[in-house]
């Protein structure tokens, strides 16, 4: 297919080529024409063709994208008002709710540069980071205000408030209230995101994100993961985090609902699915297990049938996950494969799960994604070596002026794998994860995978530690289901039957959880030491 027969294809399924009123058209195209792709323009060319549907469903209630229009251009005023200029950065210490939405797109219309920060970040961090990227303001949740200790109290702004507000801190309400709903000229510079990494070492760095200069970066996303036009979102995954992110941000273009929840609760998540007929749930694996561990009554009971798409991405699908949660759901998990510096890399359908169990599947519309050795050469299939990446997302560095790293044009992901005769992608694990035991190479994932599979194992991490004889072995920490009991002489039993030798963990420590983060990665660093 042509790249035009393809661009049609894709623009049809999401709505954008359906019939529209004269005026209604006129209007998004007026918006379109005038902001260009991002944000601004996605929030208005909604609103001008779907005005009295429902954008946001939320704790605080429902909006429609008119409404959510109309607060975006008071609140743009109102920041304008208190000195926000083109150029100018802003943190939001923000959980996912309405005025995270309306906050974020305000910022980008006054051409102004959001610092998406991690709801875990502490105190000593938000400071830091305030002063380091020079941030005019900081818009927070009230529940952060310990975090926020650290920052000049006159830069805060409440954003969700939670009982008695601070009489000396603006919310966002107060700071909109009042102001003109009228359209902004677009700014002298163009707003942008930069997305903090999770800072495993040292203070998180900044990811540099422009807005895409056209709607090839569309193509690629909807082309693999096939959202239709004004369907329900449930948007689980935080928006501070890439993921997160790029589904709310493209997902504009299909005019969705939004239904998004402060806190993640599996019941709720299942209910609303359920409630709103939701077409879309977008979810890190450590929900996507979450929701497979839930009541299996509450699933018997409740109807998730209208679910075609669960986008996943984060961290890597554990064993056979996808397929657990599949059998109990619906056959809708599409596996995204990629980074906040990387875009994506490959991304795998519902029916290369079912095929091939833990593959990251194939690379979307133009992403190149090859396997190279230290030397730059590319290896043929079924070699490990360091898998780079090449799409229309490109990278904007860091904001402290560093970059990854690059060969043959194209960005390493850091991350080893190889490609079967199918041209499907399995990540092998991070390149500085690998141990070397007894002089064998060795992946913790895939002891991670098959300890998954045990009926009494409801989580798992495994990691490399020092070992006199080997050099270095394996160790797996690991959580019980409730009501289970496990012996470490089972769990090696377990693994000997299906992981090689050298692969067999020689340390065993059973945890009450993981250290995870709100994207569900692990957090190695705090991990217990063994004795």
């Amino acid at each position: 297919m042509s790249e035009l027969g393809f661009a049609i294809k894709v623009f049809r399924q999401i709505g954008l080529l359906q019939p529209q009123l004269p005026h209604r058209l006129i209007g998004a195209g007026w918006q379109l024409a005038k902001w260009g792709p991002g944000f601004p323009s996605a929030v208005g060319v909604a609103a001008a063709r779907f005005p009295h549907q429902l954008a946001i469903i939320d704790d605080a209630g429902e909006l429609t994208w008119s409404e959510v229009r109309d607060e975006t251009n008071r609140l743009t005023q109102g920041l304008k008002d208190r000195g926000l200029e083109a150029g100018d950065s802003v943190a939001l210490l923000c959980r996912n709710h309405r005025y995270m939405v309306i906050a974020a797109v305000a910022i980008m219309q006054a051409g102004g540069r959001i610092l998406l920060l991690n709801t875990m970040a502490s105190s000593s961090q938000l400071g830091e980071l305030s002063v380091r990227e020079n941030a005019k303001m900081v818009v927070l949740d009230q529940e952060f205000l310990t975090v926020g200790d650290t920052v000049d109290r006159d830069k805060l702004v409440l954003a969700w408030v939670d009982g008695a507000k601070p009489e000396d801190l603006p919310s966002l309400d107060e700071i909109a209230q009042g102001k003109s709903a009228k359209n902004h000229p677009k700014p002298s510079s163009h707003g942008s995101v930069v997305i903090f990494t999770s800072g495993t070492t040292g203070l998180p760095k900044g990811a540099k994100r422009e807005e895409p200069e056209d709607l090839k970066p569309l193509l690629a996303f909807f082309g693999s993961i096939p959202y239709r036009g004004n369907k329900v979102v449930v948007l689980a995954a935080p928006l501070f985090h890439s993921w997160g992110l790029i589904n709310f941000g493209f997902g504009l273009s299909t005019v969705p609902t939004y239904v998004m929840r402060r806190r993640f609760d599996v019941v709720k998540v299942i209910k609303d699915i359920e409630k709103y007929k939701a077409d879309v749930l977008v979810v890190v694996p450590l929900m996507i297990q979450r929701l497979v561990n839930v009541d299996p009554e509450i699933i018997r009971t409740t109807d998730t049938s209208s679910l075609r798409i669960t986008a996943s991405s984060g961290s890597a699908l554990a064993g056979d996950l996808a397929n657990h949660f599949m059998d109990l759901y619906t056959d809708s998990v599409y596996n995204f494969y990629g980074a906040t510096e990387t875009g994506w890399v490959t991304i795998a359908s519902p029916q290369q799960l079912r095929d091939a169990p833990g593959t990251a599947g194939t690379p979307p519309f133009r992403t190149n994604v090859l396997i190279l050795d230290a030397d730059g050469n590319e290896l043929p299939q079924g070699e490990t070596g360091v898998i780079h990446v090449g799409n229309d997302m490109p990278f904007g560095g860091y904001t402290d002026g560093n970059n990854k790293s690059f060969k043959n044009g194209l960005m390493s992901t850091g991350d080893l794998g190889y490609f079967d005769a199918l041209g499907r992608l399995f990540v092998c694990g991070r390149d500085d994860d690998m141990v070397i035991s007894g002089g064998e190479n060795v992946f913790p994932r895939e002891l991670e995978d098959a300890l998954i599979d045990h009926p009494s194992i409801s989580d798992v991490v495994v990691a490399g530690i020092p070992d006199k004889a080997w050099g270095q072995s394996l160790a797996a920490y690991i959580v019980v289901r409730d009501g289970e009991t496990i012996t470490e002489a089972e769990i090696i039993a377990f693994a000997k039957e299906r992981v090689a030798r050298f692969a067999v963990p020689r340390k065993i420590m059973l945890l009450d959880e993981l250290p995870r983060n709100p994207t569900g990665k692990v957090m190695k660093r705090e991990l217990p030491d063994f004795d």
